[in-house]
């Protein structure tokens, strides 16, 4: 792990005030980014990746220490740490301003985000809400340069394996025409509306104004078409809503709809979940919706009661499933839920 860059630059005041400069390390750790950007050389022909692309971009990085801080500096989100409640989190992220905006972005978009619905079956409120919340509907994407913060990632690396293909992607972006002014977003990779990260990019972006390309940095129509196969490669099932909020009765029997299988990801996540049931069997058992239709008797569903017992609880559809695709966070998943339906109305 190479950690040394950020002791030179940040650690060592005491140094700097002295007169000493610690030029021989920042030498060695210089050399040592440039043998791993030659090393992935292979990997990256290997893409059809161009040696002049390469030579263009490698010749212009150095290491960005800050963007190792903030990944060094991720809480742990430790499997036993408390989960807080999700109310002050909805209040937060569906709130007023947002759910205003998220109507004035629904209302001018209208008409192509009815084609976009119409050809794949994601409600056109799910993609602006998805739009919302990552970006705060274009507001804010992002300033750090993608190339130089995941080649200063895989370089470090500690998480190497995550972020190595992600500047393997941004690379062949680059190669493939996208201008380097536009590689800019998330300190972690994420770029443009949707904060997709560049393997994403290249697996399911799309053009939605038909000028040929991609763009999901300026071109809201290319974003929100993008969201949408995103969604419909994650399994969004049309006709059937990501959820439903519910009245639990009092005297509930939790143990009885404990789920029977271990999750194999996002185990954090997934373990508040009850088994699968369906409509007619929750209803069955007292449930009742708090506001709106009931879904389908067949419709499958899982319980999440996120504040407790006696607190507004959701039903749960495999839509949901596939926001938490988007990002493995029931707070996230719930809040671009209650967004789109906010929307909407």
């Amino acid at each position: 792990m190479r950690t040394s860059i950020i002791s030179l630059l940040f650690g060592l005041a005491g140094v700097a005030a002295s007169g000493v400069v610690p030029t021989s390390a920042v030498a060695q750790d210089s050399a040592d980014f440039r043998a791993y950007l030659d090393s992935i050389r292979p990997k990256a022909r290997a893409m059809g990746i161009r040696d002049a692309t390469l030579d263009s971009v490698f010749a212009t990085l150095t290491p960005n220490p800050r963007v190792i801080q903030l990944d060094q500096n991720q809480p742990g989100g430790g499997a036993y740490s408390p989960i807080p409640n999700f109310e002050p989190y909805r209040v937060k992220h569906v709130d007023a301003a947002r759910i205003n905006r998220g109507r004035i972005a629904y209302r001018t978009n209208r008409a192509r985000l009815a084609r976009i619905e119409a050809e794949t079956g994601v409600p056109e409120e799910i993609m602006i809400a998805i739009y919302g919340h990552e970006t705060n509907y274009g507001s804010y994407t992002g300033d750090f340069d993608l190339i130089r913060s995941l080649a200063t990632l895989s370089w470090e690396g500690r998480r190497r394996t995550l972020f190595e293909p992600e500047l393997l992607a941004t690379l062949k972006m680059l190669d493939n025409g996208v201008p380097r002014s536009r590689l800019v977003g998330s300190w972690a990779g994420a770029t443009g509306y949707p904060q997709f990260l560049p393997s994403v990019y290249l697996r399911l972006a799309r053009d939605g104004d038909g000028d040929g390309k991609a763009d999901i940095w300026t071109s809201e129509a290319d974003a929100l078409a993008s969201i949408a196969n995103y969604f419909v490669h994650s399994g969004w099932r049309a006709g059937q809503p990501w959820g439903v909020a519910v009245n639990v009765p009092n005297g509930f029997n939790r143990a009885a709809i404990t789920a029977r299988t271990q999750p194999t990801r996002c185990p954090r996540v997934f373990n508040r979940h009850s088994r699968w049931l369906t409509m007619a069997e929750w209803r069955r058992m007292g449930l009742s919706p708090a506001a709106g239709n009931w879904p389908g008797d067949t419709v499958m569903a899982t319980l999440l009661e996120p504040d407790g017992p006696g607190k507004t609880a959701y039903l749960l559809t495999g839509n949901y499933r596939a926001i938490l695709d988007y990002n493995c966070s029931n707070f996230y998943a719930l809040s671009v839920g209650l967004l789109a339906d906010a929307v909407k109305q």
